[in-house]
């Protein structure tokens, strides 16, 4: 039998520079998991059941029938669920388990608790690794792997969502910061459809994926400001990958300079050089407002902005953090001192400092 009841908390996450880059080929992105979380809890029932608190969906009965998963709802937000689910069921049966009946609960503090507005912190794709990571160890009995865990997210968040680089789902399946290239989302597509079986798909070499830990030098004090606006990184990033069609000059001149920022933030950490850092972060900046500008919409807003200009007065450097166009941004102070001088200073520009930090796990049994 399987365990009879199991929670597994997963950490939300930030993406610190490479944005929309990613999207290209072994181009780097650097992310974090934070200190925010997803809980999911699965147990025992006699019926099928499902509880999304946030969407205020509760025990609404699922059923799963030839690999196919239906969920008792018209609403669609119930999606990143049911794929996530699809897919593990079909992990499982290959591995010739049994599919156990069981109900599963998703909260989620990711999120403004006051307005339930979203901070940007990759709600949907937490859930997802939370989901999975739940229904594989409630059957499996022992913790799955980042590596499983992550493989199969990225499939179901793209059969949910069509594209995306993972790198959200990679941070809040491995924790830490990490150094992530993409699997390339046509590339993942194109296998899931011509593979046999999903064992095919999760052994073949992801030619284009890597993810590698890396750690911030103690002496770098970063900061996460709120502008109490939410993003559509769906719709920015559909702009900006009409820029590469438009104008592909425009686009890989982009490309550059966001490759050359990235590796001047990696030489930064890695070399212990916070002025080299502080660089990569400036240029990382310029190239993002640079490419908004060139696709005609607002990456950097007004608040975002300001955000970034209170920070390079104090000494450091600061810049959106993810799609843009609202959400967050993310500063880097060279001490203490200037780092609690930002976040002052932002509270009476009317920026919501959010108490985040890097998280060192990924999905876990709490």
């Amino acid at each position: 039998m399987p365990n009879s009841t199991l929670t597994i908390q997963v950490p939300g996450k930030l993406m610190i520079a490479g944005e929309f880059a990613v999207l290209e080929p072994y181009q780097k992105l650097i992310a974090t998991a934070v200190n925010r979380f997803v809980y999911v809890t699965i147990e025992e029932s006699e019926s099928n059941q499902i509880t999304l608190e946030k969407f205020n969906l509760n025990q609404l009965n699922w059923q799963v029938e030839n690999g196919q998963v239906t969920i008792d709802t018209t609403d669609h937000r119930v999606n990143f669920v049911k794929e996530a689910m699809a897919i593990t069921f079909t992990y499982l049966k290959d591995s010739n388990q049994t599919i156990e009946n069981f109900a599963l609960c998703v909260k989620s503090e990711l999120d403004d608790t006051v307005s339930g507005k979203k901070f940007g912190l990759g709600s949907s794709a937490a859930v997802v690794v939370g989901v999975i990571t739940a229904v594989l160890q409630f059957h499996l009995k022992e913790k799955p792997s980042p590596e499983l865990v992550f493989k199969l997210a990225a499939i179901s968040h793209i059969a949910a969502q069509g594209n995306g680089s993972g790198a959200d789902v990679a941070a809040s399946a491995y924790g830490g910061v990490i150094e992530y290239s993409s699997f390339q989302a046509d590339w993942l597509r194109q296998r899931y459809q011509a593979s046999n079986t999903l064992k095919e798909l999760l052994e073949m070499e992801w030619k284009y994926l890597s993810i590698k830990p890396i750690r911030f030098p103690q002496d770098v004090h970063f900061r996460i400001g709120w502008t109490g606006s939410p993003a559509s990184t769906g719709n920015l990033v559909n702009q900006i990958l009409q820029l590469k069609e438009n104008d592909n000059i425009k686009f890989l001149e982009f490309i550059t300079s966001s490759e050359e920022a990235v590796d001047n933030i990696l030489g930064g950490i890695q070399n212990y050089d916070l002025s080299q850092l502080l660089v990569g972060v400036k240029q990382n900046r310029t190239a993002l407002v640079t490419v908004g500008k060139e696709a005609k919409t607002e990456l950097e807003t007004p608040m975002i902005e300001i955000l970034c200009e209170i920070a390079e007065e104090l000494g450091g450097a600061a810049k959106q953090s993810g799609a843009g166009g609202g959400d967050c941004g993310i500063a880097f102070m060279p001490s203490i001192e200037s780092a609690d001088k930002l976040v002052k200073q932002w509270k009476a520009d009317g920026i919501i400092p959010l108490d985040l930090q890097p998280y060192s796990d990924g999905a876990k049994a709490i």
